[in-house]
């Protein structure tokens, strides 16, 4: 077995390269991402965390079946996000059921990124004003949703949303600057004073 020492120093794209000839390598590659595309699917979602987990367990399989057709010049961590989003839009369909709320774990680097980019007053309370993301990220269509969590949330540039939703990067402005705007509006129909 590799030492860590050398899984430490691989790039994701040059582990993902590796991990066709060593499940070692899958294996760490697979602990680097767990974390964050569990929280990327709780966060565009409304799946309970064991669900979540089940499609995380789902993304992995695809990802280890698919490793032979990763684009090396794209970014690993695009990829894997494309897949996770690919898969729970796939599970919503099987399920054929519309998202009802939206589980968020929101810190306060993730609140000041959404609200300094809002123009939300900064002396809102943090536990109100994480309900009140909440609430209303919950009754935004899907398509506003996802574009808000990559951006503000997961912190992808457009180039990486981009990737990951497979539209262009003039879409990806375009779907932003709505997002934002359909997140205002949300907050004056949910009259949320924030």
């Amino acid at each position: 077995m590799t030492e860590n020492k050398n899984f430490l120093e691989k790039t994701d794209e040059e582990l993902a390269v590796l991990a066709l000839g060593s499940k070692d390598y899958f294996l760490y590659l697979m602990r680097r991402y767990e974390a964050k595309l569990l929280a990327y699917i709780l966060r565009i979602s409304s799946f309970s965390h064991d669900e979540a987990e089940d499609v995380l367990q789902e993304v992995f399989i695809k990802i280890y079946k698919n490793l032979n057709d990763f684009d090396k010049n794209l970014k690993f961590s695009s990829w894997a996000y494309r897949i996770t989003h690919n898969q729970v839009i796939s599970h919503y369909r099987k399920a054929k059921a519309r998202p009802q709320s939206l589980p968020l774990d929101i810190n306060d680097k993730i609140l000041a990124n959404l609200s300094s980019d809002l123009d939300i007053e900064k002396e809102i309370e943090a536990g109100y004003f994480k309900k009140a993301i909440k609430k209303v990220l919950a009754n935004l269509d899907i398509k506003y949703r996802e574009v808000l969590v990559l951006k503000f949330l997961e912190e992808r540039s457009y180039k990486e949303i981009s990737d990951i939703l497979k539209k262009p990067m003039g879409t990806i402005a375009t779907l932003i600057n709505r997002a934002k705007k359909e997140f205002r509006e949300e907050l004056d129909r949910q009259k949320i004073k924030i």
